[in-house]
């Protein structure tokens, strides 16, 4: 077959059966390609690793609509993470055929315990590779060997020396490779029987992609040094400098394959430039980006250098990991502009207004392709904010010793997370950031959004309480509770961003709480009295940053022992007025982006007045939900006025931050 989803699809033809039980242990059918081509065969998946919530969905959607006679226009699938199919209630088993479905079974001669660690998007690279070397029956160790080579084109046997270990740490950590912990362990003892790499931390900067650049960026300013002094007087003994990782002080960061990688990780901010006399430097320099000479030069550079890198990585046909690597390199790119105290230039703006119409446009167009695909991805990686909690009960479950803290910055812009986070690592340079993202719900409203984030469900599941975030606290003690925590192990706190009171910090002390839920509401609230457009967010994020809240709850959370999580409801854009819809108490939710409605037509006679604005498809919303967003950077409100909101689609609302945070 030309495809391992063929393989899969083959068992899913129109009209097979109307409900179809699937044994999915390796959670197959959630893979992006497959679950859009189910949907476009008329099948419905629905999870059952939730029996009350299964069984809302299918009862009131399947069942009682065909005991009726009633044709439902697509047919049920119930997914089960398990083998276990006779463990279903009797009702499903007779009524449903069954199909199990395994990566053994498309990777027959690779070792399964360690293809099961690969992500989805490496599949098609293993399977064109089993389909063109035909290999016989292959162990662990060999089949980590031809992993490593056909999907991630690393070959140990070629790393003889520092160049050739840089290299492939440098595209595999640019490329943000996500490389399984079993293979990576294969490489490093492979890697360590070189006398060469002895002294080299390679248990860290292998497989972690901040030490690596950590590892990089202490050892940039000695390469430096080396061109002021000529290769004269140099010390290879690390800690003459301080260093804080072991391995060589002096990297080949001048070799021609290397150097090709040292603009890039400047220009996006995984480097930080270091102050430099242009007379220690070589006229026609290529390490431009990672070094200060003149800072208004500097920051042109990379204004131009970033809108470059933005348009050559802004791509038809994107996969959802593809937008969230993009949405960093754009939150960059817009941190820069508006943090910066010098204007850009007419022709910069000229071009930035362009991309950001050219994003509007084809994230709209992706969200409205893609989006539902999204909603049952698995939590191992979170793809969307109510992936979160379960992917924190993964972690809580391996070590009883585990406390974590989901810290929600309500809110919070990507690119507004970039600002907060250079403040962050002023004042403390002892913090780490793994830094990541997740999709919001849309609408991307605070009660949809952040209850999702809460409750670890979409928010069809919470209709009573959408309108508001009242119950928040009790969504999130349910989970919980169904995660078999007691109310002892659990804590929400909201309306943090001023200071830690002792009743909150006596909370965070208590011995007994395993997981805490944090609210910090500074930045909605900064961004409802807003005046002066995304600079002035900006500005007063740094200005509140640099006040010490964020770091003093840090180093609590840090100090009490928390595993610590940051991430954001939904982000904000500055938005032009098109006019206010005149339509008096219809709207539930008059909002600046959104309007909702809980009648239908109501939301199609304002449209009519709007005509580009957007009736959004009630995906994983409750049935008497309607939204209508409007236009790309435009707001519900009075014509040509400037606000700063959210509610809407745009890849600023929408991406969020999700930040693992370490001290180091």
């Amino acid at each position: 077959m030309a495809s391992w989803r063929d393989i899969i699809l083959s068992e899913f033809q129109p009209q097979i059966a109307r409900l179809t039980l699937v044994a999915d242990p390796d959670d197959l059918l959630l893979e992006e390609g497959i679950f859009e081509e189910m949907r476009a065969r008329g099948f419905d998946l629905i999870p059952f690793d939730d029996n009350v919530a299964f069984r809302y969905i299918y009862e009131s959607k399947f069942r009682s609509r065909w005991d009726n006679g009633e044709e439902t226009g697509s047919m049920a699938v119930l997914r089960l993470t398990s083998n276990e199919l006779d463990l279903l209630p009797y009702d499903l088993l007779q009524a449903g055929r069954r199909v199990s479905i395994s990566l053994a079974d498309i990777f027959p001669n690779l070792s399964y315990p360690v293809v099961a660690t690969l992500d989805f998007i490496y599949l098609d690279a293993l399977f064109q590779a089993q389909d063109k070397f035909s290999p016989g029956r292959l162990g662990d160790n060999v089949t980590k060997s031809f992993i490593l080579r056909y999907v991630f084109e690393i070959i140990p046997e070629f790393i003889k020396e520092p160049k050739d270990l840089l290299l492939v740490l440098l595209r595999r950590h640019y490329l943000g490779m996500r490389i399984p912990p079993i293979v990576d362990e294969y490489l490093i003892q492979f890697l360590q029987q070189n006398e060469m790499f002895k002294d080299w931390p390679l248990d860290i900067i292998v497989s972690d992609r901040q030490a690596f650049f950590a590892f990089l960026q202490e050892r940039w300013p000695i390469f430096l040094n080396t061109l002021a002094l000529k290769g004269n007087e140099v010390c290879e003994d690390p800690s003459r400098y301080g260093l804080r990782f072991s391995g060589p002080a002096l990297l080949p960061f001048d070799h021609e394959e290397i150097r090709v990688y040292i603009d890039d990780l400047f220009l996006e901010g995984l480097l930080h430039p270091v102050p430099c006399r242009e007379a220690q430097l070589p006229k026609e320099h290529w390490m431009k980006f990672g070094v200060t000479i003149d800072p208004e030069e500097s920051y042109y550079r990379r204004i131009v250098g970033l809108m470059d890198s933005v348009e050559e990585n802004l791509k038809d046909n994107m996969r959802h990991e593809m937008w969230l690597h993009f949405a960093y390199k754009w939150a960059e790119l817009l941190a820069l502009e508006f943090t910066s105290d010098f204007g850009l230039p007419d022709t910069c703006k000229e071009r930035m207004d362009a991309l950001k119409s050219k994003i509007d446009g084809m994230f709209q167009d992706w969200i409205l392709k893609r989006y539902a695909s999204l909603i049952n991805l698995s939590p191992a990686s979170p793809v969307m904010l109510h992936h979160i909690p379960r992917f924190l009960a993964r972690n809580l479950a391996g070590d009883k010793r585990t406390k974590i803290a989901l810290l929600l910055i309500d809110g919070l812009a990507l690119d507004q997370w970039i600002t907060l986070r250079n403040v962050l690592k002023e004042l403390d340079s002892r913090l780490q950031f793994r830094e990541s993202a997740v999709f919001a719900w849309i609408p991307t409203l605070t009660s949809v959004s952040r209850q999702a984030a809460f409750a670890g469900k979409p928010p069809m599941f919470f209709p009573t309480n959408i309108r508001t975030t009242d119950r928040e606290s009790n969504l999130w003690a349910q989970f919980w509770a169904e995660q078999g925590l007691s109310t002892n192990d659990t804590a929400y706190i909201r309306g943090l961003g001023n200071e830690i009171s002792n009743k909150h910090y006596e909370v965070l002390k208590q011995d007994r709480l395993r997981i805490a839920g944090l609210v910090v509401d500074k930045i909605d609230r900064i961004m409802h009295g807003m005046e002066l457009g995304t600079a002035g967010m900006h500005n007063q994020i740094w200005q509140w940053t640099k006040q010490g809240f964020m770091r003093d709850l840090l180093s609590i959370l840090i100090d009490n022992d928390f595993k610590v999580y940051i991430t954001s409801d939904h982000g904000n854009i500055e938005a032009k007025g098109i006019g206010c819809p005149n339509e008096g108490v219809t709207a539930e939710l008059r909002g600046e982006r959104v309007r909702i409605y809980s009648d239908l037509s109501l939301r199609t006679k304002c449209k009519m007045s709007f005509p580009d604005s957007l009736e959004w498809p009630s995906i994983g919303l409750p049935e008497d939900y309607y939204a209508l967003i409007a236009p790309s950077r435009a707001a519900f409100i009075r014509k040509d006025d400037v606000i700063v909101s959210h509610g809407g689609i745009s890849i600023e609302e929408v991406i969020a931050p999700f930040i693992e945070v370490e001290r180091a």
